[in-house]
């Protein structure tokens, strides 16, 4: 690098800058720490001396261009400097010309809005049709289904998330109990409880609960698991050696928690009335012995088996969404946890949307 050096003169209100050597990025930080304490619109003449410059690139005429004010006069050399100098000041001036970018209408931020989730649906439509693809491919034969995948998986997402969902039903049954204990006592009809607490808890708290839980637990996992894997290329890695990652990956997770989401829906509904049970004898004196005749008497078994049916739909929901945005997931670490959470939050929004779509559907039925 050449010399390069500044001279700062000043006679009364004239301020002139003499520049010498090499002016370019390498050496205009130094002047400008030279100059970082004279205020330019405090002289009425400015004078810029370039004659002494020997090489001038555009990074060190973009400097010198903004110390230009109207006062300004600058000396140089004609040649190259000059030909810089014209260069850097017609494409400022154009750059200044620009118009700023219109904004953004309600409308159109309404309408990304919507077209982004009309993206998004498409994408998850042909997630599902590769999946339904793949899964009659897979059941033509006992010899595709992978036994020992689907066990892993039957014990990781539903016989480990056992203990949660059993003490979560317990305290659902609890507090429904005790909140309706209170009213039922008022008008005494202590015994009615039985029924409440039959209904309720068969055909909407115990699969709407369960679903809950394994959504936040098994769902989360599914989304992480598949995430973490296609960051570190495991998944480009098994369609390199020819396996097929919805093979693999995607259908025994699926199989395993439709398998195992009724069970957990039957340990959730016997949980959720033992917590029920226990306020009704506590509060209401209503003995076990009662309770289970009033229990068998009022609630058919079509109140039973209509949570459990529920239980595979959202199972599949669960899974699918969870898998999914594992598979949306970028090649960064932020990108796991924002699809993390909305395939929690998707998942238990499609429980609730199915679970209502049930309900009118069984009570249109007569069910």
């Amino acid at each position: 690098m050449k010399h390069s050096s500044l001279k700062i003169q000043i006679v009364s209100n004239e301020l002139t800058l003499i520049f010498s050597g090499e002016l370019s990025l390498y050496t205009i930080a130094s002047h400008q720490t030279e100059m970082q304490n004279i205020n330019l619109h405090n002289f009425e003449s400015i004078v810029l001396d370039l004659r002494e410059i020997d090489f001038l690139d555009t990074a060190a005429a973009i400097f010198l261009q903004k110390l230009q004010t109207k006062n300004t006069t600058t000396l140089f050399n004609k040649g190259k400097i000059e030909e810089t100098l014209a260069l850097v000041k017609k494409y400022t001036s154009q750059t200044e010309a620009l118009p700023p970018a219109p904004k953004s209408s309600f409308f159109e931020k309404v309408g990304k809005v919507f077209y982004d989730y009309y993206i998004g649906f498409l994408a998850f439509m042909n997630f599902l049709g590769m999946l339904f693809a793949t899964k009659f491919h897979y059941l033509k034969s006992s010899k595709n289904i992978r036994f020992k995948e689907i066990a892993f998986e039957i014990n990781e997402s539903a016989i480990k998330a056992l203990g949660i969902i059993a003490l979560t039903s317990f305290l659902i049954g609890l507090v429904v109990a005790y909140q309706s204990a209170f009213q039922l006592k008022i008008y005494g009809a202590n015994i009615f409880i039985v029924d409440m607490l039959g209904l309720s808890i068969l055909r909407e708290l115990a699969p709407l609960i369960t679903a809950i839980v394994i959504a936040g637990r098994s769902g989360s996992a599914f989304t992480a698991q598949i995430g973490a894997m296609k960051i570190t290329e495991e998944l480009d890695a098994m369609r390199t050696m020819g396996f097929d990652p919805y093979i693999f990956l995607v259908l025994p997770r699926i199989i395993a928690l439709m398998i195992m989401m009724p069970l957990l829906i039957f340990v959730a509904d016997i949980m959720g009335i033992l917590g029920g049970m226990i306020v009704a004898n506590m509060d209401l004196k209503i003995t076990p012995d009662l309770f289970l005749d009033r229990f068998t008497e009022v609630i058919a078994v079509k109140h039973f088996a209509i949570g459990i049916v529920k239980g595979p739909f959202f199972a599949f929901l669960i899974a699918s969404i969870g898998i999914y945005r594992g598979l949306k997931v970028k090649d960064d670490t932020q990108s796991i946890g924002f699809n993390t959470t909305k395939s929690v939050v998707e998942s238990i929004f499609a429980v609730i949307v199915c679970d209502a779509i049930f309900s009118i559907a069984f009570t249109n039925v007569g069910i």
